[in-house]
């Protein structure tokens, strides 16, 4: 019997020719990526493309096995495609392997209309985003997967069948307010998050007083203290100077002065500060009194006691003593911080100095940066009496790591591959969405699937295939041939009145054609981008014209489809109870477009009851971009958010 033998005899012929011919795309070639590519060419899927911008790096080793150690630095598609090439070198398998970003303009709604199955891989929610909104634009199943730790799930997605990535909120990430941070850390996090996005910044990374001002001020506006805010100003001023004396002898002396006493001292004097009840007042440091260990550290907060041992210059002989515990899970004591603190300083410094254009950021794997965030973090943490951490705890928490598990990875890709069985068959009644769970009596479990949120701004909105010379065709060619003449006349409106966004850019509404005599490249849309329109009415779902490359020898600057698809009504909200109160008008800026699938563009008339964008109002939200121009959203600066 062959190789495939067995997978021929359980699929049967037909099944086992459909596996072998289905063009199948593998998103990332990381933990899960490695084990799915080499259980596709086990089965017997033959042709494969594998793509992820990713390159190796000596951490990929213990759990991504088709990787060794002279790959390091290569990239993880190519390697991981040559590695599973030898599970079945002699079966005609095909596997096309890119390194690059599958957000590339390349990768648009004509090539993804190319694969049979997309499964997903990946480690960040930009890119699975992406992803998911290209397949449900092209009607392409995907089975979407992920893991932590023991935890694992696998959810195979088909537009109008299931629902889709967007169609379940996901949770925000993790921040935390600008003077918890700054003034009144309370945890090991708030101190490591200060360390890696605060300090590090102030005196290595790039010197931006304007967003530092504006984050305070915004702060400030959204109701923090401000006599808070404005020592944190005279704070940020003061660091610049010592900034600059970061290469002379004493310049770590300086920094330490500043930071771990000035620093402390100043929030002492703000008397109204602590009177806040659960707040505990910090004690400064002092370099002579740690360096001759007459020092006393303030005691450990009550709450934080049991979470991290009592190295926080305590118990200092175990921390020292205890030559079996590895050197990343050993926590430094009070003396040994400040020394790294000062040593970690001049490495840094000296590389500032010998390459000046190069701005230096947090990285997990570089030595220099994390020693100095584990030592100002447990600097920090000492004078606010809470728990150090370890050099492994500090890097997993500042670098955002989540555990990976080699078994976990390698359960969840099996799984994939027997949910692709049942796409391939269109069996859409038989998709579970298994999850993994860290009980070892029953550690799987499965859920049914979920129909289609009718809400959702993603795979319940329209997409059309617009091939298009983007040097040639205008927008106002666009506005009429695409809209009014193809899109309007089959909705059967005489006066169809729309708006034309890209991203979060208008670029054309009824009030505002400025823009109808620039070709689309000039307004920087190229392929891979997406025009989206939203009648004036909110009467019809957005409609989105993906932009593919023209067609071969076409003599029109643009083609659609024969047919225009069905465009779907907006669901409409339900009518409040009577006698409930009319909710309070509402003022709405320019959004981004996950959103504005679901905001109203219509300007309010005089008896309108509700606030919407006047004309003058919707004005300011009008781009007049040159080419790759964009609008700059709005970004939470009052809060820090831990990447």
């Amino acid at each position: 019997m062959t190789r495939l033998g067995h997978t021929q005899a359980l699929l049967g012929p037909e099944l086992f020719k459909q596996v072998r011919e289905t063009p199948v795309l593998v998103v990332g070639a990381g933990g899960i990526g490695c084990e799915l590519l080499k259980n596709l060419v086990l089965v017997g899927f033959a042709n494969i493309e594998i793509i992820d911008l990713d390159t190796i790096d000596l951490s990929n080793l213990n759990r991504q096995f088709l990787f060794r150690k002279p790959d390091i630095s290569k990239s993880k598609a190519l390697v991981a495609a040559a590695t599973a090439r030898h599970f079945n070198p002699s079966s005609g398998i095909h596997i096309h392997a890119r390194h690059g970003n599958v957000k590339e303009s390349s990768n648009d709604l004509e090539w993804i209309k190319g694969f049979g199955l997309v499964m997903n891989a990946l480690d960040n929610m930009d890119a699975r985003r992406h992803v998911n909104r290209l397949c449900q634009a092209a009607g392409v199943p995907l089975i979407e997967s992920g893991t932590a730790g023991y935890l694992g799930q696998v959810s195979p997605m088909m537009r109008d069948q299931t629902e889709c990535f967007d169609c379940v909120p996901k949770q925000a990430p993790k921040s935390f307010p600008v003077c918890t941070i700054r003034s009144t850390p309370s945890e090991p996090i708030h101190c490591i998050v200060w360390a890696k996005s605060y300090l590090f910044g102030k005196l290595f990374g790039e010197d931006d007083e304007a967003v530092d001002t504006e984050e305070l001020d915004k702060a400030q506006a959204e109701g923090e203290n401000a006599e808070e805010i404005e020592n944190l100003k005279k704070e940020a001023a003061a660091f610049r100077e010592v900034r600059q004396a970061l290469g002379e002898e004493n310049g770590p002396a300086r920094v330490f002065s500043k930071v771990f006493n000035a620093d402390i001292n100043r929030l002492l004097a703000m008397e109204d500060m602590w009177k806040v009840p659960g707040r505990v007042k910090p004690k400064p440091l002092e370099v002579d009194a740690i360096m001759d260990g007459s020092f006393v550290p303030p005691p450990l907060r009550t709450a934080s006691k049991e979470t991290n041992g009592q190295a926080n210059g305590k118990k200092e002989e175990t921390a020292n003593g205890n030559q079996a515990v590895l050197k990343d899970q050993r926590e430094l004591s009070l003396k040994e911080n400040l020394e790294l603190f000062v040593d970690s300083c001049r490495r840094l410094s000296a590389r500032a100095i010998a390459h000046p254009d190069i701005v230096l950021s947090f990285d997990k794997d570089d030595d220099d940066t994390l020693d100095f965030v584990l030592a100002t973090a447990n600097l920090r943490a000492t004078a606010y009496g809470i728990p150090n951490r370890t050099r492994f705890q500090v890097k997993e928490m500042a670098g955002n790591i989540i555990p990976a598990i080699a078994t976990t990875n390698a359960i969840i890709a099996g799984l994939i591959v027997m949910q692709s069985i049942n796409l391939l068959q269109k069996k859409y009644g038989a998709i579970r969405l298994p999850h993994l769970k860290a009980d070892p009596t029953k550690p799987l479990s499965k859920q049914e699937r979920t129909n289609p949120d009718p809400k959702c701004p993603v795979c319940r909105d329209v997409y059309v295939l617009f091939k298009t010379d983007v040097t040639r065709c205008t927008l106002g060619e666009f506005a009429q041939g695409a809209v009014r003449e193809w899109l309007a006349s089959s909705l059967n409106e005489d006066d169809f009145e729309f708006t034309i966004l890209e991203g979060g850019r208008i670029l054309a509404d009824p009030d505002f054609e400025d823009n109808y005599e620039k070709t689309l490249a000039e307004l920087g849309i190229e392929r891979g981008k997406m025009l989206t329109i939203l009648d004036e009415d909110e009467k019809y779902r957005p409609i989105h014209f993906c932009i593919c490359e023209p067609a071969v020898n076409a003599t029109t600057s643009f083609t659609l489809p024969d047919k225009c698809p069905q465009i779907p009504l907006r669901p409409v909200a339900p009518a409040p109870p009577q006698g409930s109160p009319s909710p309070e008008p509402e003022i709405i800026e320019a959004l981004p477009l996950s959103v504005t699938s679901t905001i109203s563009t219509k300007r309010g008339r005089a008896d309108d009851g509700d606030v919407s964008l006047g004309s003058d109002a919707l004005k300011k939200r009008k781009v007049d971009v040159e080419a790759n121009g964009t609008v700059d959203g709005e970004d939470d600066d009052d809060i820090i958010v831990l990447e």
